[in-house]
């Protein structure tokens, strides 16, 4: 197993960081089940897979960028109820990466990665139009992945990632296009 800082470690320390280095699992596909819009992640972070919720620490800015993007105001609302709106406008999440090792939750530290069954979610989704990968690992693992589909819009967003250090409004800037492939808000209706 290669080690994320090469392999110039005393024997010991070796052995300790590769003990540290757990096998980490992607969570099944959320939101929308008929998705027209499918947006991946690179592997969820410690916090989310502790949580099992996407984009559950705090400080990421996910919710908001992709609130801010569809017109919902997914931030104020609980996790279940996060998931029922994206469904609402046929949106769904997952990652990229199937399992990999990794040492904490950032990208640069993902080890020995095996891919999700992109192609196959793809066969399983004929209303899909649009792939959004968010950060560059996810872009470069997810292309990677998908080098033979076509007919499905393939974008790359900025990491929600508080670790990418581009402003929340830059980056709201480019998820913006994530509304126009979202489908319509439907009015709300009363139950009678």
């Amino acid at each position: 197993m290669g080690l994320p800082w090469g392999n110039r470690w005393p024997e010991g320390i070796k052995a300790s960081i590769v003990a540290a280095m757990t096998l980490k699992r992607s969570m099944p596909p959320a939101g929308a089940s008929d998705a027209v819009l499918l947006i991946l992640g690179s592997l969820p972070g410690e916090a989310s897979l502790a949580a099992q919720r996407y984009y559950a620490h705090p400080q990421n800015q996910f919710w908001r960028l992709l609130g801010r993007a569809i017109g919902e105001p997914l931030v104020e609302m609980g996790y279940d109820e996060r998931l029922s709106a994206l469904a609402r406008r046929g949106v769904a999440l997952w990652d990229v990466v199937g399992q990999a090792t990794r040492i904490g939750s950032l990208d640069g530290a993902i080890r020995s990665a095996t891919t999700n069954l992109l192609v196959e979610y793809l066969t399983r989704h004929p209303r899909l139009r649009a792939i959004a990968f968010n950060g560059k690992t996810a872009a470069r693992l997810g292309r990677a992945a998908l080098t033979e589909v076509e007919g499905i819009s393939l974008i790359d967003l900025p990491s929600s990632s508080p670790a990418y250090t581009l402003d929340v409004d830059g980056k709201a800037a480019i998820w913006a296009a994530l509304g126009d492939l979202a489908l319509a808000a439907k009015p709300a209706t009363l139950a009678r």
